[in-house]
């Protein structure tokens, strides 16, 4: 049951993980993101940037699994999720931050593609990466130009991770 208005806006981000809408969060969730991120930047699942990709939502899946699949049954409900966020992660979102941060990376290196290989992906892309995640076109947008701190056009993965981290960990 949810109560609190953090354990309502923790709930309600439980469709950015869901994302064939089943009622769940499997591991069909996570290689469906990585799947339609290279589709998105036009990289082969093959390629090494597109074997991290698929190897960072495995990471990530099992990750949340171990903290939120309380039954074990290799999907985490929408209850399961607030719990797990709300009972483990709300003190500790560093934890979450480290689960996140393999796909992440891979997310940031399949979108900065062409880069300069400096570990930073520009705004626009980061745009698209939110968008084709399921986050609304205007609200990736301004998401990402926030996560540009310092006006450059460029942002770089401890931004994205420790965000990343506040938005599902840290009441707002």
């Amino acid at each position: 049951m949810v109560t609190s208005e953090y354990e309502r806006r923790i709930a309600a981000r439980f469709a950015t993980f869901d994302q064939d809408g089943n009622g769940y969060i499997d591991r069909e969730d996570f290689s469906g993101a990585a799947k339609v991120l290279l589709a998105e930047f036009g990289t082969r699942a093959r390629s090494d940037r597109g074997q991290a990709l698929y190897g960072g939502a495995e990471a990530f899946w099992q990750g949340m699994a171990g903290i939120a699949d309380r039954d074990g049954d290799q999907r985490i409900t929408r209850e399961e999720f607030v719990n797990g966020a709300v009972k483990r992660l709300r003190d500790t979102p560093d934890r979450f931050a480290e689960i996140a941060r393999p796909f992440l990376h891979a997310a940031l290196a399949v979108a900065g593609g062409g880069g300069d290989g400096d570990g930073t992906v520009g705004v626009e892309e980061t745009a698209r990466v939110l968008k084709v995640l399921g986050v609304p076109g205007e609200l990736a947008g301004s998401t990402a130009a926030t996560l540009d701190t310092d006006g450059d056009g460029r942002i770089g993965e401890e931004e994205i991770v420790s965000a990343f981290a506040r938005y599902f960990t840290v009441p707002e």
